[in-house]
């Protein structure tokens, strides 16, 4: 298939070229309105009982969660009769917006403690913005707009869970083009090292471009058509960028070697798509089915990054086997213009030992390496092994929790608003969990007592009904007028105020309140109740996509190395790699180590629970990338030499140099996305270039080489009834037979 593509875009190049670039220029047309469709958020389980009680309180009582919080701050202190009147005015004003609920503050709820700073200078408005979270995003902008800065003697600040999703969406779409600003020029400048030829480092870039912009065109079309949240256009861009790069770098290299072997160049394309295209045909099917692999996952943010992922790998691979081939054959030889340092050559990709030059393999220093490392296997693999697993350690201690508004930078309104909350309030009011019962609640005795249980349990320091309040060890104090209508029919609900702003006592408070007997249906709702479904959602459905990415690498990692050892080697030996990266996560992003180095961001003393499922889902794909370039060369030694050592060593050679730099230039592309102003985005620019610079030097060049000279010939080894399938299905690099140029080839290749 691969050789009848070759042959179909050397012959009609011009076409597939301006087909690509009018769908690419769509693509690039249409991702201008991208960020319309995207919605922030994403981090909760539509399905979970949180989510019910969210919709419930919605259809029995017309009221949603508090989404929206606006921090008045004044030179007078808050009772001053000036600022009374003017922080009254502002209410009414705001609470007879359209699109806006429930709005009560510090002036209109009896002068409420809790919704007055520690100050005295300091109040709240909180409420509600209606809407799903397109419009809901749209709507706070417009009342950002209008209400936010100084006003009447107030400043007021805006915040909330509704303008911190809006400003994910903003601050995300100003970092993926910083991140293209920066990523871009220095991974030029890179690839011209490593190709010393300005035309040849143009093209991965060229592709790249390419098949962002397509990817951003599915994304929109995707985003029209379901829900994708805002992570997805970093992927697109991050992980576009980074695979096209390495893809292209790979076939521009394989091309370049045909080329210096003596062929042709409508032949090298040929022997360049037959052997280096299959490598890439398979490496995007790996990353697209480790990104697939979190549809699994009912949260929306993480589905997203997964269908954004898969989307790009697939598309970068489509344009690197038929965009840059179309290229190649346009330029046929003069890919060698622009040089500015001299040619270096480098190993060819037949079976006879030796390079153009003449110059014999064995020489190369990743052969030397491999030959050093197969005489004493298992010291090497046990020191290597030991230190990945002491990086990785940190991990053992990692703290789960979900995003909040920390995650993003210290110039952020909702940001500033939550950390002056968290300050200066008695924020666990804003915390406080709504218990709904949807039918059943026309016992009001029944009711009463179970509401009085409820204020008994440890860390609850009130329940609020429609009569009172009920504290354990107190009188019935007065109902907050916040929570005016309790009761609808026969539906009731409970505002249960923690006692402490603690996120981890929030959350066992959740356990306990859904741990007793209710005498009705009780759904449990509010920001730490959707905290913990979406963490448990994660954890259910965990074995489930470990399942589906394990089960289908060993599958197509056969088809590629017909060994029955080795895909479970490459699996271990990818988990492995990916140690250092969940290591540092821990250790800067939870612990604060060095967290100066990486601009402005805060640790928060936990990790939001969808960076390891995400980060794991796409580094896993990335280090099985390398994985399969040096395993699928291997395999082509081990055919033509019958010597499993010689298949390690010849076969490290012969990727050394095109691996790593395919890992140095990657790893350019995720650590320009650092500039982020997303902690999350930084995780992803820091975990990912550990994740790929482990595999492609420590594992690459010590464990692997290590392992299969322990396991010899065994190594290589398949019952039979397997080895006639793969000989049937297995994938293989098959370069083409050099042939004779001829006259009539250079104008054949323009």
């Amino acid at each position: 298939m691969l050789d009848r593509l070759a042959g179909f875009v050397v012959r009609k190049r011009l076409a597939v070229l301006v087909v690509g670039l009018l769908l690419a220029v769509i693509g690039g047309v249409a991702s201008t309105t991208l960020f319309d469709k995207l919605t922030a958020g994403g981090f909760d389980d539509p399905t979970s009982e949180s989510s019910r009680a969210i919709t419930a309180l919605d259809e029995r009582f017309g009221q949603g969660l508090p989404n929206l919080t606006l921090l008045v701050t004044s030179k007078g202190r808050v009772d001053d009769p000036s600022v009374t009147a003017a922080g009254t005015e502002l209410t009414r004003k705001l609470s007879r917006e359209p699109g806006v609920a429930n709005v009560s503050s510090y002036w209109t709820t009896g002068k409420a403690p809790q919704l007055r700073g520690k100050s005295g200078h300091k109040a709240l408005i909180m409420g509600t913005v209606t809407g799903d979270d397109t419009a809901s995003q749209k709507r706070v902008a417009e009342l950002a707009d209008r209400y936010q800065g100084s006003r009447d003697g107030l400043e007021v600040t805006f915040g909330g869970y509704t303008k911190f999703q809006r400003e994910l969406l903003e601050q995300g779409q100003k970092d993926a083009t910083t991140g293209e600003t920066v990523a871009i020029p220095i991974t030029l400048v890179a690839l011209v090292f490593i190709f010393g030829s300005v035309v040849a480092a143009a093209l991965p870039l060229a592709v790249a471009l390419v098949a962002m912009m397509l990817t951003m065109g599915l994304t929109w079309i995707l985003a029209s058509v379901t829900t994708v949240g805002s992570l997805a256009a970093s992927v697109v861009t991050l992980l576009g960028l980074g695979l096209a790069i390495d893809y292209s770098l790979l076939m521009v290299s394989r091309y370049r070697e045909e080329l210096r072997s003596g062929l042709a160049p409508p032949d090298a394309i040929r022997a360049t798509l037959t052997s280096a295209g299959r490598t890439v045909t398979f490496s995007a099917l790996t990353v697209a089915v480790s990104s697939l692999a979190m549809a699994w996952f009912p949260l929306q943010a993480v589905r997203s990054m997964g269908y954004a992922g898969a989307l790009t790998a697939l598309l970068s691979g489509a344009a690197s086997l038929i965009v840059l081939p179309a290229l190649l054959a346009l330029l046929g030889d003069r890919i060698e213009k622009g040089r500015v340092f001299r040619r270096r050559r480098t190993a060819a990709t037949g079976g006879t030992g030796t390079d153009p030059a003449g110059r014999s393999v064995e020489s190369g220093f990743w052969h030397r390496l491999a030959t050093t490392v197969m005489r004493r296997p298992v010291p090497i693999v046990t020191i290597v092994t030991a230190f990945l697993l002491l990086l990785g350690a940190p991990f053992l201690g990692i703290n789960l929790g979900m995003p909040d508004e920390r995650v993003m930078p210290s110039s952020s309104s909702a940001r500033q608003v939550a950390d002056t909350v968290r300050a200066e309030f008695d924020s666990s009011e804003q915390n406080a969990l709504q218990v709904v019962a949807p039918e059943g609640g026309t016992d009001r005795a029944a009711v009463g007592a179970y509401a009085k249980r409820l204020s008994q349990l440890p860390h609850v320091a009130a329940v609020r009904t429609a009569t009172g309040a009920y504290a354990e060890g107190r009188q019935a104090a007065p109902p907050d007028q916040r929570y005016a209508r309790f009761a609808s029919g026969d539906a009731v609900y409970f505002a249960v105020v923690p006692e402490t702003a603690s996120a981890d006592d929030a959350d066992r408070l959740v356990g306990e309140i859904r741990s007793q007997k209710a005498p009705f249906e009780a759904l449990v709702g509010g920001a730490a109740a959707t905290n913990h479904d979406a963490a448990s959602a994660l954890e259910k459905w965990l074995p489930y996509a470990l399942g589906t990415v394990l089960l289908t690498m060993l599958v197509l990692l056969f088809l590629v190395t017909g060994s029955v050892m080795l895909p479970f080697l490459a699996l271990v030996l990818s988990a492995l790699s990916l140690t250092a990266t969940f290591g540092a996560l821990v250790w800067v992003f939870q612990d604060g180590h060095l967290a100066g180095l990486f601009g402005d961001f805060t640790p928060t003393g936990n990790i939001a629970a969808t960076i390891p499922v995400m980060l794991f889902g796409l580094a896993f794909g990335l280090a099985m990338d390398y994985q399969v370039f040096l395993l699928s060369r291997m395999r082509e030694e081990y055919e033509l030499t019958g010597s499993p050592t010689a298949a390690v060593a010849r076969g490290l050679e012969r990727t050394g140099r095109i691996v790593t730099a395919a890992a140095v230039a990657i790893s350019v592309v995720f650590l320009a996305f650092t500039v982020s102003g997303i902690s999350l985005v930084k995780a992803y620019g820091i975990g990912l270039p550990l994740a790929v610079l482990m595999d492609a030097t420590l594992i690459r060049g010590a464990v692997l080489p290590a392992a299969m000279r322990l396991g010899g010939r065994a190594t290589w080894w398949a019952p039979a009834p397997l080895r006639r399938l793969h000989s049937r299905y297995g994938l293989r690099e098959e370069p083409a037979a050099a042939a004779p140029r001829r006259d009539g080839d250079r104008a054949l290749t323009g």
